[in-house]
């Protein structure tokens, strides 16, 4: 995405609360890693889960120094169900009435043999393939403006309903935000659409009356929103919402890696992240590389970044990193690289030890996406929010050790 200095344009992106069925698979399955972590940092996890009516399904593959009890992932599971909101108000899906499976098996020799090597610093890759990540400096947490609006919106709803301060409010939530830009600058807020599932006794006035008098302007700079901006707001356009989650859709885990990064303001390489533990580069490199595009526009050598990482499994070495500044860096494009490569090691040995990824961070990570987070919000966690490497990139400090 290359623009002109004047080029006007409209993009959007689309958020979902903790309760949507699909983040309410990732939050079960990150909570299910976690959980072996804190037992074993060593462990290796690859966990996906599945949620409809009444029924929850855990799979995947583990290895591990100690051994988790069927019983003890059955209570994570209830636990998360009901943290999430699905506390009984239907029958049809609720941490007390669903039936939890779990159909956890080893992971293959052959994987295992192929990852970890003899000596910890020479870990192998866990899987091929290629990761992206991406900084822009158009917002304070150098994250696309869209994207960050959009999950500012669910993310208040949930804290609303939580705190009980709207009763009516209930756990599956969407949002959508579109922002026109103006010369790669975001200028305004075109439309905001809101559904959020609610107790049958509001009203759709009501339910309008306070997205729009009261969540969006408490979330939304007021020089985004435009004269006007009520008239096209849409709240449950498509009516009545009260019948929601499990219940009556489908949950899989890894099913919103877009809502998960930028909102598809960057590219993706396909790989989801929640459930894996971090010799998985699905997940550890996406957040490197957001670390290193972090780190170059917050060094001030570009305006946006956009950072590929690819590897093989089995292989220490990443066998391509490519950096893409969309004109924006008075440094060409083999000077970036070459400055990545002496502040970053981005072996993946290097990546978990350096981003204290072997620690049960995981489970926050699992709605309200993985980047633009402050690390603040978790202790230990979201390290690759840090700009720490920004003296290393413009050449004053010393390079990464290897």
């Amino acid at each position: 995405m290359t623009h002109a200095h004047g080029d006007s344009y409209v993009f959007s992106s689309e958020s979902v609360s903790e309760g949507h069925p699909d983040k309410l698979a990732d939050r079960i399955s990150d909570r299910v890693l976690d959980h072996f972590l804190s037992r074993d940092p060593k462990s290796r996890v690859a966990c996906e889960t599945l949620v409809t009516k009444n029924f929850v399904c855990i799979a995947g593959e583990t290895r591990s120094t100690v051994k988790i009890e069927h019983d003890e992932l059955v209570k994570l599971a209830r636990e998360v169900i009901l943290e999430t909101g699905y506390d009984g108000f239907d029958d049809r899906f609720g941490h007390e009435t669903a039936q939890i499976e779990v159909r956890l098996q080893p992971q293959a020799f052959e994987i295992a043999n192929a990852v970890d090597q003899a000596s910890a610093e020479h870990q192998g890759a866990g899987d091929q393939g290629l990761m992206f990540g991406y900084a822009s400096d158009e917002t304070p947490s150098l994250m696309p403006a869209p994207i960050t609006h959009a999950h500012a919106i669910v993310k208040e709803l949930a804290r609303a309903r939580k705190a009980k301060e709207v009763p009516w409010l209930r756990p599956d939530t969407k949002s959508q935000v579109s922002i026109r830009y103006q010369g790669g600058t975001p200028v305004e807020i075109t439309r905001v659409v809101v559904s959020t599932q609610h107790a049958p006794t509001v009203t759709q006035p009501k339910i309008r009356e306070y997205i729009v008098e009261v969540a969006i302007p408490k979330l939304i700079p007021a020089e985004l929103l435009p004269k006007g901006w009520k008239d096209h707001a849409l709240v449950n356009p498509s009516g009545a919402f009260t019948e929601g989650g499990p219940a009556t859709d489908t949950g899989l885990t890894g099913r919103k890696i877009i809502v998960d990064t930028y909102g598809g303001f960057a590219r993706h390489g396909g790989g989801a992240f929640s459930g894996k533990d971090p010799s998985k580069v699905d997940r550890s490199a996406a957040y490197a590389a957001r670390w290193v595009a972090k780190n170059i526009v917050a060094a001030g050598l570009a305006k946006r970044c956009e950072v590929q990482i690819a590897y093989a499994i089995g292989v220490r070495e990443p066998v391509s990193i490519m950096v893409e500044t969309f004109g924006t860096s008075p440094h060409p494009r083999h000077e970036l690289d070459a400055r990545v490569r002496a502040a970053f090691d981005l072996t993946p040995y290097a990546i978990s030890r350096d981003l204290k990824l072997e620690a049960p961070i995981y489970y926050a990570t699992a709605a309200y996406g993985h980047f633009g987070r402050n690390p603040s919000e978790l202790r230990g966690g979201f390290t690759w929010e840090q700009t720490n490497r920004i003296q290393a990139l413009q050449g004053t400090a010393a390079p990464a050790a290897r």
